[in-house]
């Protein structure tokens, strides 16, 4: 397998992971990113596989046929319960965007005649990765801003 099947793979991997957690949760707030989620997963694919259209043969690599950084969760659980709350799901989804990230950044490493699709995939999830950053440090800060916002010192954003 070389490495834009192996990429190919992860994306279709990623995406029918997020449908799979919108499924799971249909009745909550959750549903809409899983769903947003999934569908950018649907976009990489698609450009990888035009990439690998447009190239034709491509080597082959010695990358394990088995490597997913989605298969070692069917789903994301609570601690505390069989549906995550939103801060845990984004905290989660935050380790899978970094494990993306890190995947794509060795496999630019490795295989530079594809140099600017892997940067253009790592700009991607860097970008998925900084969004639900933000929306951590939002619903953290609802956590720990227990007292009046009329007197609390609040940095500025």
């Amino acid at each position: 397998m070389d490495a834009l099947e192996f990429a190919i793979n992860l994306e279709h991997e990623g995406e029918a992971f997020y449908r799979n957690q919108a499924d799971l949760n249909r009745d909550n707030q959750l549903y809409g990113m899983f769903v947003s989620l999934a569908e950018d997963e649907h976009m990489h694919a698609a450009i990888l596989s035009k990439k690998a259209n447009e190239l034709g043969k491509l080597p082959q690599s010695n990358l394990p046929e088995d490597l997913s950084i989605y298969k070692s969760e069917s789903y994301f659980k609570s601690e505390y319960s069989e549906v995550p709350d939103q801060l845990e799901f984004y905290r989660k989804a935050l380790s899978k965007e970094q494990e993306s990230i890190d995947l794509y950044t060795r496999l630019m490493s490795e295989n530079r005649a594809n140099e600017k699709l892997f940067e253009y995939l790592i700009n991607q999830e860097e970008k998925h990765y900084n969004l639900i950053y933000d929306l951590i440090t939002l619903l953290e800060r609802v956590e720990s801003w227990v007292e009046s916002p009329e007197f609390g010192v609040r940095e500025d954003y």
